[in-house]
């Protein structure tokens, strides 16, 4: 059998979770300009997430998102951005404010190890 993914040391408070969903992101962009524009996550973790961006944001911008899913709204902080190999830019974020239950999921605790998966072999036909 075959490992997957598996980390002997978890160094995030939460566990991420690939997920895409519909978000809509606002806020103002370094020259004061406002922007809107409707995007999606593409991890998730219980304290922030990781979104494509259109609008060009430096570390420590300030924006709102709102989750198409369930309505939610909250305030998030910029902590990381990255350039994909396609040329798009993903910005990761923290919640600043009302965060809580923002993803409508339940994450695992905090220094919780993530679960082995295993691929079965295929087996070999005579």
């Amino acid at each position: 059998m075959a490992l997957l993914h598996y980390r002997r040391v978890e160094r995030r408070r939460t566990g991420r979770a690939t997920m895409c969903i519909n978000m809509l992101v606002y806020g103002e962009d370094a020259a004061g300009e406002k922007f809107r524009y409707w995007t999606r996550s593409v991890s998730v973790s219980e304290h922030g997430g990781v979104v494509l961006l259109e609008a060009e944001l430096g570390i420590g911008a300030v924006i709102q998102v709102m989750n198409e899913y369930n309505g939610k709204k909250a305030s998030g902080k910029i902590v990381a951005v990255r350039s994909t190999k396609d040329g798009q830019a993903q910005a990761s974020f923290e919640f600043v404010a009302g965060g809580e239950k923002f993803w409508s999921m339940c994450f695992p605790p905090a220094g919780a190890k993530p679960l082995r998966r295993f691929l079965a072999r295929p087996v070999e036909g005579n």
